[in-house]
């Protein structure tokens, strides 16, 4: 199964370079006309999201609609899928980064719970503990 990197996908959601967006539009008409689906490791969707946030200005409702409509394409094949829409909701639901609740969703689905952490907002997460002195 290919695999997708984050200029890709950035492309495709901000399609601010022509070239660059109809060649990612090519590639995945041709996975899906060869009935391939596109794989995306956990480490494209946060750097995605870091990259909307910070060089596009994308804010959190707009990051979570990005997110959410690729995590229900047919076409993307996601790692750790499950973990990816329990960090969605985790982020929609807190203040906390998207970074730190994919962290703390893929620690609880390979039951290690919890995730401690020295960041206060992470805490807020359910599943995270703050450690404090």
């Amino acid at each position: 199964m290919p695999a997708l990197d984050t200029n890709i996908l950035v492309r495709y959601v901000v399609q601010d370079d022509s070239a660059q967006l109809a060649a990612a539009k090519r590639l995945i008409t041709r996975c899906v006309e060869e009935g391939q689906s596109l794989f995306v490791p956990v480490t494209v969707m946060l750097e995605l999201e870091w990259v909307l946030r910070s060089s596009f200005e994308f804010g959190k409702d707009d990051v979570i609609q990005v997110v959410s409509s690729l995590l229900s394409a047919a076409e993307l094949s996601f790692e750790s899928e499950r973990a990816l829409e329990v960090a969605l909701h985790l982020f929609r639901e807190s203040t906390a980064e998207f970074a730190d609740c994919v962290h703390v969703a893929l620690a609880s689905q390979a039951g290690e719970q919890p995730f401690w952490t020295f960041d206060k907002r992470a805490a807020r997460v359910p599943g995270a503990t703050l450690l404090t002195r």
